[in-house]
């Protein structure tokens, strides 16, 4: 196959945080648009590799060909920790450095990186559990403080000094199934240990991650995702962590089976984030093979200065998935279609 036309890469963009505005090195706003890129998450943890699919050169040129400045790479705690139940091929040393070597490969095609703890350790069996072992083999509602502070001092370490690369602390935490009442949630959400009854294992709240990474000397910007799998953002801003650098984003995850679909929704609860502190819908889909969701959804976001990553740049069933390409060439699927055209018309 012959690689798709690309624009050239420019510049990666440089990230901080300025009041509610992701700004580069001179100080002008920057808008992160771009892909989730899913299998460093799942991949090593169930011993068949490191990549769901390519992750050479021509397969970044691709998705940069869609205009795109910025790619989300979930990580595996066990994986990158190194903990036993993960196959020494696929942990440790091995894993790490694949994923910086893919980070690298984005910057030198000019994008953006947002890595993120996607699959963590800990066993839940309660509301909504997606699975019962305590290994790093499914989403939990969040992160456990055994292993997810020793992580992230470990990326951080990794990754300080790049300010091209975002750390997103919890993909989509859901401690709100887990406890009752939001107050309890959110209190659990920012301070972990004793907030958190009944969760059956030791808990890591936001505040001691973003303290770990700042513990490190890492001043790159930190993206936290509210809970209900970060669709919910309502008290994100009363229980936002102390950060010495306040270099936070919020993170929010937007689908059409979500409780907060709708612009009336959007207006209410996250436009007065949003108007506070820079907002990342670090993913972005729906699952019916279209794209009516997501166009509406865009178009507010970028009325809205919010940046956005569709999920995912995988070539799964759409309705599965959801899933932007048929091919990683990227040849669209019928979903991608729409993102794909959406970010065109940015240029």
């Amino acid at each position: 196959t012959t690689p798709p036309t690309t624009p050239p890469a420019t510049g990666v963009p440089q990230v901080q945080v300025s009041g509610n505005t992701l700004v580069d090195a001179s100080g002008k706003a920057v808008t992160l648009h771009g892909v989730n890129r899913s299998g460093t998450e799942f991949m090593c943890v169930q011993g068949r590799g490191l990549f769901d699919g390519p992750n050479d050169a021509a397969s970044v040129a691709a998705i940069r060909s869609w205009h795109v400045n910025v790619v989300r790479v979930p990580l595996n705690e066990d994986c990158w920790n190194a903990l036993s139940d993960v196959d020494a091929a696929y942990s440790g040393t091995t894993y790490r450095t694949a994923v910086k070597d893919y980070v690298n490969l984005l910057h030198q095609n000019g994008i953006a990186a947002i890595v993120e703890m996607h699959w963590s350790h800990g066993v839940y069996s309660g509301n909504s559990s997606a699975c019962t072992d305590v290994n790093a083999t499914c989403q939990k509602p969040m992160p456990d403080a055994d292993n997810a502070i020793s992580f992230w001092t470990s990326v951080a370490q990794t990754f300080k000094g790049d300010r091209s690369t975002v750390f997103d602390l919890f993909n989509e935490p859901y401690v709100d199934r887990a406890v009752s009442g939001s107050t309890q949630a959110w209190a659990c959400w920012r301070d972990g240990g004793s907030a958190c009854p009944g969760l059956g294992y030791p808990v890591a709240g936001m505040q001691s991650m973003v303290n770990a990474v700042r513990g490190t000397g890492a001043d790159n910007v930190i993206m936290l995702g509210g809970l209900a799998y970060s669709n919910d953002l309502t008290s994100w801003l009363t229980y936002k962590p102390t950060d010495p650098l306040n270099n936070l984003a919020a993170s929010w995850h937007s689908y059409n089976f979500n409780t907060c679909s709708s612009s009336s929704c959007w207006d209410s609860q996250i436009a007065p984030v949003a108007a506070k502190v820079p907002v990342v819908a670090g993913e972005i889909g729906e699952n019916d093979c279209a794209h009516g969701y997501v166009d509406t959804l865009m178009n507010w976001l970028d009325q809205h200065k919010v940046s956005y990553l569709g999920w995912t740049w995988n070539t799964w069933d759409c309705s599965s998935g959801p899933s932007l390409i048929a091919g990683y060439d990227g040849t669209p699927t019928a979903y991608g279609q729409g993102l794909k055209n959406h970010l065109a018309t940015l240029q």
